[in-house]
């Protein structure tokens, strides 16, 4: 009995071992992005997102907890502009702080979690211009600490946070071309 658990123990200890070792494979960096072209001016699309009030209308996250807690800083919009939430496990809690609005150009925003994981991100949004459309371009990137390496190894960060985007898009678009 001793000898099998010793040899179950030695089987989970090189598994666990196995994968730290190919965690530590994986990128000190991660970025996720997704595009949609949107037939609307930029004009119309940077306000919904340049200002933190308009995202419970468009924003994947802001469905998933109807109770969900939401701080807004004193500037409503653009530069220093804040966003704070505080929800269920669906959306954790963090805060938002527009670092960079070129008018319609991009926002640049320090993103912060702080549970269910802590992570330190930027989110990026660029609107280019297209004809009649506008190319909607959502980012995310930052570092990939061990434990986010980790999560790497049995999840794929770019599919689970690409369909998040891909759908905070397509509600742009909805909002955007009536």
């Amino acid at each position: 009995m001793l000898k099998a658990i010793v040899i179950v123990a030695a089987v989970l200890a090189v598994g666990i071992a196995g994968i730290f070792v190919f965690a530590l494979t994986k990128p000190d960096t991660f970025r996720v992005e997704r595009s949609l072209a949107l037939k609307a001016p930029a004009e119309a699309i940077y306000p919904l997102v340049s200002d933190f009030h308009f995202w419970t209308s468009w924003s994947p996250y802001e469905g998933r907890d109807p109770a969900m807690k939401r701080t807004f800083g004193r500037t409503a919009a653009g530069k220093g502009a804040t966003y704070a939430w505080d929800g269920n496990n669906n959306v954790g809690a963090g805060h938002m702080e527009i670092l960079e609005a070129s008018t319609p150009s991009k926002l640049r925003i320090k993103l912060d979690f702080e549970r269910p994981f802590e992570g330190h991100n930027t989110a990026e949004f660029t609107f280019v211009p297209q004809g009649d459309a506008t190319l909607v371009t959502w980012a995310m990137y930052g570092p990939a600490p061990l434990m986010s390496k980790v999560m790497q190894v049995f999840i794929n960060m770019d599919t689970m946070i690409g369909k998040d985007f891909e759908a905070g898009l397509a509600s742009l678009k909805k909002l955007t071309e009536k």
